[in-house]
């Protein structure tokens, strides 16, 4: 009986403390999946001018999911590559891309006037509304984002180099996810159609 009760006694303590333990882990862990749970600071109010010459602020995008790139009308690659893959995307979702919004702002609001962004956007989906601004406009919508841009001096002028995230944002206005050219058109479509379902 002694040594029944001599093994009762660790074995006791064992559990006291994995108790503890197990106590102390979810402490810790709770404020972490609170914190997990709430908005994720990126978007916000803005205020540019559309490639139609007319205003246009966060709340024209706002009341369906919407879709927001950054790039400019110069790149030599990743900014057609990823307008002529949301071109596609839009086509791939049939009717259910009517309820979703897509702005592709430019990071170089010094050549990338209304009218050249409205010409440069006539090669892609008609939905996919282009942005300009001031330089101030423009760094400040850049901030909300989150995004990196810089003028890289080059040989016959300059060129950008900048981000090249597509941000996912709810009805709401509130981050949802991104996407990006690496992509395949599976995963992205798979993304834009949840964000539709769920936005």
């Amino acid at each position: 009986m002694a040594f029944k009760r001599s093994l009762l006694i660790p074995l006791a303590v064992f559990v006291a403390g994995l108790g503890v333990l197990l106590g102390t882990a979810l402490f810790i862990l709770q404020p972490q999946q609170q914190q997990s749970a709430s908005r994720v600071p990126i978007g916000g109010p803005f205020r540019l001018t559309s490639h139609e010459g007319k205003p246009f602020t966060d709340a024209d995008l706002k009341g369906k999911p919407f879709a927001v790139f950054f790039g400019f009308t110069h790149c030599p690659e990743v900014c057609p590559t990823t307008l002529y893959d949301l071109t596609q995307d839009l086509e791939a979702l049939g009717s259910d891309a009517d309820r979703l919004r897509v702005a592709f702002i430019t990071v170089d609001p010094e050549q990338d006037t209304p009218d050249l962004m409205k010409t440069y956007l006539s090669s892609f989906d008609p939905r996919i509304v282009g942005l300009t601004g001031t330089p101030e406009e423009i760094a400040a919508v850049a901030k909300a984002y989150k995004i990196y841009y810089r003028k890289v001096p080059t040989d016959s002028g300059y060129t950008m180099d900048h981000s090249a995230t597509v941000f996912l944002m709810d009805g709401r206005g509130d981050f949802y996810g991104t996407s990006n050219f690496q992509e395949s058109a599976e995963i992205r479509r798979g993304k834009l159609r949840q964000l539709i379902k769920n936005g």
